[in-house]
């Protein structure tokens, strides 16, 4: 069972750049993942060396850091693995994430003293299947995303261990992620961290005699997304959650953009704060669900917390994604009138933007003037350049500048 004092906020981290920030928007802890052995290898993931800083870092903030060791282990695997746990034991981060029992076999082996959470990967859905975990020695076990917030309170009030959730993000539609479908298709496999997404594929229909037509599945001419789950926002739910005694609400997207990592940071700080500090009073601010939409979203499910999966949490007719803004900067400095900022995409003189600040405060700004790095006036920016704005206002390290794509604010 869980206590107000260690209810966790859990944010992604693909790289440093995110990690600093979601500790900006109140992340508790983040989950990372070094070159190898993790199940996001298209992100650009930390090395040793960037894994110490950064739990370092994480060390000297008073939040915590996970590192992710949860691919499904092939006999290839093993020795490599060896070395590497070796070398995570020397650096000490917080905990361990893995899937395949053999790794954590091999972890007891090793006598390397680190917390072990079993990750969502291994389909945990009973409370015995907790109970085997536990008699193992682990610390945390992140259930499947397949369960209603009856069998969720059900098994943290019939164990000791810590009990994690993903209340945002991205659903997979196999069986909490482990997809088979990215090997069939193209030869990678999801479950080493090389999925290929084939679950937002557009579908079409082909008869076995008229190879070269191919027909839409349902009456869109564009094909159908037959496989294409919305994601995961389970917001209106955490006051209910923490009473079911989840320790830790987890947020899914280490390869999404470090405005996305940041918002929806933001957005489940400020949520779970009042969730924990609420009796039965618990109301969701219309805001938060606008900030949740104004980043890159495939639409919004509620997945199988109401006890069955609602049709409507497929998206039959695009895998595209939703979202409002477009990401513009964040802010290195702000100090006498000007603002230093980190370009991320094109924005010129004159444009309207909006700058978000970690408390979630979000103020309109004209951009009358850009001034490069070296003080010169320019009529638009270029990405991943540093540039100067002049406002009468201090904004805090880590604010997102962003535009609206229709504004009507």
């Amino acid at each position: 069972m869980n206590s107000v004092s260690n209810i966790e906020l859990l944010s992604p981290a693909g790289n440093f750049e995110k990690l600093r920030n979601v500790i900006r928007y109140g992340a508790d802890a983040v989950y990372l993942s070094g070159k190898n052995f993790g199940l996001r290898a298209k992100s650009h993931n930390f090395d040793l060396n960037s894994i110490d800083n950064s739990i370092r870092f994480l060390h000297s903030k008073g939040k915590k850091g996970y590192v992710t060791v949860n691919i499904f282990a092939r006999n290839t695997d093993i020795h490599a693995l060896k070395k590497y746990l070796s070398e995570l034991n020397d650096i000490g981060p917080d905990a361990l994430i893995i899937t395949d029992p053999g790794v954590l076999s091999l972890i007891k082996d090793m006598k390397i003293p680190l917390d072990v959470h079993i990750s969502t990967q291994a389909n945990t859905t009973n409370y015995m299947a907790v109970k085997f975990w536990e008699e193992w020695g682990v610390k945390r076990v992140i259930l499947a995303r397949e369960l209603s917030l009856e069998e969720i309170a059900y098994i943290c009030k019939n164990t000791n261990l810590e009990i994690e959730i993903f209340a945002h993000g991205s659903m997979c539609i196999s069986y909490s992620g482990r997809c088979l479908l990215s090997s069939y298709f193209t030869g990678k496999d999801a479950n080493r961290g090389e999925c290929s997404h084939p679950c937002r594929w557009n579908y079409s229909l082909m008869e076995e005699s008229r190879p070269s037509q191919y027909f839409p599945i349902m009456e869109d001419a564009s094909g159908s997304y037959i496989l294409n789950s919305r994601d995961l926002c389970l917001i209106d739910y955490l006051h209910n959650l923490v009473n079911a005694g989840v320790t830790s609400f987890k947020i899914e997207g280490r390869m999404k953009s470090i405005m996305y990592c940041s918002v929806i940071t933001g957005v489940y700080r400020k949520a779970l704060d009042r969730a924990i500090g609420s009796n039965e009073n618990y109301i969701v601010d219309k805001s938060w669900h606008e900030l949740l939409s104004s980043v890159s979203n495939r639409e919004y499910t509620t997945g199988f917390i109401s006890g069955k999966f609602n049709p409507n949490s497929i998206n039959h007719e695009t895998s595209a994604y939703v979202r409002e803004t477009d990401f513009i900067g964040i802010v290195e400095n702000s100090s006498n009138g000007v603002v230093t900022f980190l370009c991320k995409s094109k924005v010129r003189t004159g444009d309207v933007t909006y700058i978000l600040m970690p408390d979630l405060r979000e103020e309109e700004f004209t951009l009358d003037c850009i001034f490069d790095e070296n003080c010169n006036i320019v009529p638009h920016t270029k990405p991943n350049k540093i540039y100067k704005l002049k406002i009468n206002a201090c904004l805090p390290e880590g604010s997102i500048i962003r535009k609206y794509k229709n504004d009507s604010r």
